[in-house]
């Protein structure tokens, strides 16, 4: 990770916001000390600048719900910019120093019931409000961690894992925050988080690579003959476009089997949920009509777009309850 080009991407001139260190260091008031309200504040700020689409569909959640939306946020965006964030030009020793201690922080902070950290007071807050799985941060933290030392996956079972911690309990832990109590929600959040996740993968495959990384399992690689010279040169070749048309299927069978979620959400949170369910799977339709440049394209939807998406979901009637799940 050490000595990558900062900020820009490989693809396009696009430029990540600043890390989170820095986000909540300029957001802290002038002698320290972080109140529960500025620590929501705080997190909603990382929200803002990081999770464009996911802040957008979060505005239409009720209000008394959005706080906890930018909690969540907050403590994975921070965690990951501690492994990942360019601009922190750190080495990898230091990376795995930084997440070590701060998820031994925050799993004190769990025990004791507060923090004084500026994002983990809000983000224990609402853990312990809403009652969410312990486990399932416990999970997010060994994701994390899998990032400073593994780099490929052989098969898609082995990069479930990962993604299980990264993205699957996300999911599970938004249910809370949208009223889903139907037993067969916490799979079918499970299953969304994971095409965010997939979706980012694809995205973004000339910025993983430039970590370092590769998200695509590496069997998927060799049954449409691609090796990693094509991420190398930073060259699109009919074989690659293969492989990411295929793994653009598994990740919207994903979004499809999602949808069954809808209905066991609280009928005032569903706009939320689906505008977002809408806007991270467009930008698959908008990488297959870049015809898959992921090397000099970064796929992102509109504001316009995002804008239309959201005027038409916000009209639509909550989705019934399904009885059974399929």
């Amino acid at each position: 990770m050490n000595g990558r080009a900062p900020g820009r991407t490989a693809a396009s001139a696009y430029r990540h916001p600043a890390p989170s260190t820095t986000i909540v260091a300029a957001g802290l008031p002038a002698d320290g000390r972080v109140d529960l309200t500025t620590s929501y504040e705080l997190c909603r700020q990382l929200n803002a600048a990081h999770g464009r689409t996911y802040y957008f569909a979060t505005r239409f959640l009720p209000r008394d719900r959005r706080h906890h939306v930018h909690a969540l946020y907050g403590f994975a965006r921070y965690a990951d910019d501690l492994v990942d964030h360019f601009d922190l030009g750190w080495s990898d020793v230091r990376r795995r120093q930084a997440l070590e201690e701060w998820s031994a922080g925050f799993l004190a902070s769990l025990r004791s019931g507060d923090s004084d950290d500026p994002i983990l007071k809000a983000v224990i807050a609402t853990v312990t409000e809403l009652d969410i799985r312990h486990d399932d941060l416990r999970a997010f933290l060994r994701s994390m961690a899998m990032d400073l030392t593994v780099s490929r996956y052989e098969t898609y079972e082995e990069l479930y894992e990962y993604v299980y911690g990264s993205a699957a309990v996300i999911g599970a832990m938004m249910l809370p925050v949208l009223g889903g109590r139907h037993p067969d929600a916490r799979a079918r959040a499970m299953d969304l988080g994971i095409a965010f996740q997939l979706t980012n993968f694809l995205r973004d495959v000339a910025e993983d690579h430039l970590r370092g990384r590769i998200y695509l399992p590496l069997e998927d690689l060799a049954r449409f003959g691609v090796g990693e010279e094509e991420f190398q040169r930073r060259r699109m070749t009919p074989q690659l476009r293969r492989l990411l048309a295929f793994e653009a299927a598994r990740t919207r069978a994903l979004y499809l089997r999602a949808e069954q979620g809808w209905g066991m959400l609280e009928p005032r949170s569903q706009a939320c949920i689906r505008i977002a369910h809408r806007l991270y799977g467009e930008i698959l339709d908008r990488l297959e009509s870049a015809d898959w440049q992921v090397f000099d394209h970064r796929a992102s939807v509109p504001p316009g777009r995002k804008l239309r998406v959201a005027a038409r979901e916000l009209v639509r009637r909550p989705h019934p309850v399904p009885r059974t799940v399929g």
